[in-house]
């Protein structure tokens, strides 16, 4: 798994215009921006979007991003707090040591998305559609990926607590490199997955409980 890049490291990078963010509205076209250590509360940018672009340090609390297009994007030490992301689409978008809390990504699109060292609690990704998507070395707890279809995905190093994947649809998963593994229901939607052995055991309770098993010696 190759490392994240530093901002010096874009391929647009020498082509970024600092921006102020001040002028971020709904339907606004973003494109070779560098936004810095900007706070967006109650942001209203549904449909916006951005390309080719670099968020460091910023800070979104509520408000909404709903539709909005994140394309070849980079999001450093980002925090999305509470915020509408849903039926918001990701393509070719990396996101370093980034937050996202209570985030709504209600059928979202993530295509070709890394993240790495990020921590996602709370969030909504229900119906979403992830293909070929990594989570490194990440922290996932209380994560909804109901009825959400997952192609190609891999949680190398990362932590994962509470997820829930009723209804979900797997292919090509591979969980066997998760540090932790914490599943609180839709185990019998994990079809598509690929575990350990050692995994399998630890899930052995839950899988009795989920398909109505009783184990007695």
């Amino acid at each position: 798994m190759r490392e994240p890049r530093a901002l010096a490291d874009l391929p647009y990078a020498a082509y970024l215009e600092d921006h102020d963010g001040r002028d971020l509205a709904a339907g606004g076209d973003y494109n070779v921006v560098h936004i810095a250590d900007r706070e967006f509360p109650n942001v209203v940018a549904g449909n916006a979007r951005f390309s080719e672009s670099a968020l460091s340090g910023v800070r979104f609390t509520d408000g909404s991003l709903r539709r909005a297009r994140f394309n070849d994007v980079w999001l450093h030490g980002a925090q999305v707090i509470g915020t509408d992301l849903a039926e918001s689409g990701w393509l070719d978008a990396e996101v370093v040591n980034s937050a996202f809390a209570g985030a709504a990504m209600f059928e979202a699109a993530l295509s070709r998305v890394t993240f790495f060292g990020c921590k996602l609690v709370s969030v909504n990704l229900r119906g979403a559609v992830l293909r070929d998507v990594a989570f490194v070395d990440c922290v996932l707890r209380d994560v909804d990926f109901s009825e959400a279809g997952l192609t190609t995905v891999t949680f190398p190093g990362s932590t994962l607590a509470d997820l829930r994947f009723e209804g979900a649809t797997l292919k090509k998963v591979d969980l066997r490199d998760a540090a932790e593994l914490g599943i609180r229901s839709g185990l019998t939607s994990l079809r598509g997955a690929t575990i350990t052995p050692t995994q399998t055991l630890d899930l052995a309770p839950a899988f009795a409980q989920a398909l109505g098993l009783t184990v007695k010696d």
